[in-house]
């Protein structure tokens, strides 16, 4: 999760496409699941594994954190074109200053808006074997995109 296919590959991939033309989605999705959801997908893991769950289950809260990891990324680009710096806590507009690919450069606002709406749609769903056993994790999700900072 961590090494050259993981975390650290997904972040010199993030570097290497800013202010480079052409960056298709497929090349954002990759950086951020091996960044973000990549980071999630094992603090779940861990606690599913830790907590008893089945290699069945476990896979279930593998693919929840993979979508809510990209829904994060998502909502994140979206925040930083359409939030302040003071709602933010941090610099507004930046990816834009830095020529970064963000899923609104690549989609568009609203289009994007749709993709964490169905990416968090998909993570929920991933728990429904766990019924009310997941409100926590489902909370999480619409959080995330729900959030304004």
């Amino acid at each position: 999760s961590v090494g050259a296919r993981g975390l650290a590959g997904g972040q010199v991939m993030d570097l290497e496409c800013e202010a480079k033309a052409g960056v298709t989605l497929d090349e954002l999705t990759w950086i951020h699941t091996h960044k973000t959801a990549a980071l999630l997908q094992v603090a779940v893991a861990s606690g599913a594994i830790l907590g008893g769950a089945t290699p069945e289950e476990v896979q279930a809260c593998e693919k929840y954190a993979l979508d809510i990891g990209l829904a994060f990324q998502v909502a994140d680009d979206i925040l930083d074109v359409t939030a302040s710096t003071e709602e933010l806590g941090k610099t507004a507009g930046k990816d834009e200053d830095t020529d970064k690919t963000t899923f609104p450069k690549l989609l568009g606002l609203e289009e994007s808006r749709v993709e964490a709406r169905r990416l968090v749609d998909e993570a929920k769903a991933s728990l429904a074997p766990f019924g009310d056993r997941a409100a926590p994790l489902l909370a999480i999700a619409e959080y995330i995109i729900d959030r304004k900072n």
